[in-house]
């Protein structure tokens, strides 16, 4: 690693057109690189949740960032739809690629071990294989008659984003116990990480942290953003404000309402798309 851009500088070096890699609402989510994205107009992302998706990508499809969305599934949770997404997707403004969260697990873990693919066999019988041109069924190569197995190719971001409560100087970033995160970094050729805080003292060389630590050598920048969940939380350190959500969902059901609420966060969003 090391370096420590700015919050603004660490969103201008995601490239219009970068498959983003971005964890679910209950794993540090980096709301306030999400809005630097925001701020400075990226366009045509490929939006990948690892699995599912919430106001992150729901923020992104409505100020225009994104032009392909692939994910589980995509939701506020307890708020309800997400309704940039969902209209984006009913209006035709995105694509959208319908995965599982198995599948999209694996495709990930077939770029951490660098193969091109890799099987798996849940998702046999499932409609979505039919919509997913990009995925293979084929007979077990490996016991005879041993049925069908598809094959998923490997998903290497870009990019991936998260926000942590904390990084050493040396890059090093405190995960906890969200695997997922461990995951993307290893696919991706790039991490991007804000945090609450950078330490002085060394992740790695602390037993209580060393096993929850992503080392910095999976890490190619680390910016500091205090409070870069909000208005999700972030486990240990501050609970999801449920009524900003809400009041979210109820602005993000219209266009106006959507813009409105970008106005009011400061946020002009150049890249969002005219009506």
């Amino acid at each position: 690693m090391s370096s420590h851009p700015s919050l603004g500088e660490l969103a201008a070096q995601i490239d219009d057109g970068a498959l983003i890699a971005v964890p679910p609402e209950y794993s540090f989510v980096p709301m306030a690189l999400v809005r630097a994205l925001i701020a400075r107009g990226a366009r045509d992302l490929h939006v990948l949740a690892v699995p599912i998706g919430g106001m992150a990508v729901d923020m992104l499809v409505g100020a225009g960032c994104a032009a392909v969305v692939e994910a589980a599934a995509v939701s506020l949770g307890e708020a309800g739809p997400a309704p940039r997404f969902t209209e984006a997707v009913e209006n035709g403004r995105i694509t959208m690629r319908d995965s599982t969260c198995p599948a999209i697990h694996t495709a990930l873990q077939a770029s951490e071990k660098g193969v091109p693919f890799m099987p798996l066999g849940g998702v046999i019988g499932s409609d979505v294989i039919a919509h997913r041109d990009d995925w293979r069924v084929i007979d077990d190569p490996m016991q005879k008659g041993g049925g069908p197995i598809l094959l998923l190719p490997a998903i290497k971001p870009d990019v991936a984003i998260f926000h942590s409560p904390m990084a050493d100087r040396d890059g090093n970033v405190w995960i906890g116990r969200r695997r997922e995160l461990m995951t993307m970094a290893h696919a991706a050729k790039q991490t991007f990480v804000t945090v609450e805080q950078i330490t002085d003292d060394d992740l790695l060389a602390d037993e209580d942290t060393a096993g929850s630590t992503l080392p910095a050598l999976y890490v190619s920048a680390v910016a500091e953003a205090r409070e870069g969940c909000k208005p999700l939380g972030l486990t240990g350190h501050y609970e999801a404000d449920r009524a900003a959500i809400g009041s979210y969902a109820e602005a993000a059901r219209t266009e106006e309402g959507f813009r409105a609420y970008l106005e009011q966060a400061g946020l002009d969003a150049p890249g969002m798309a005219a009506e």
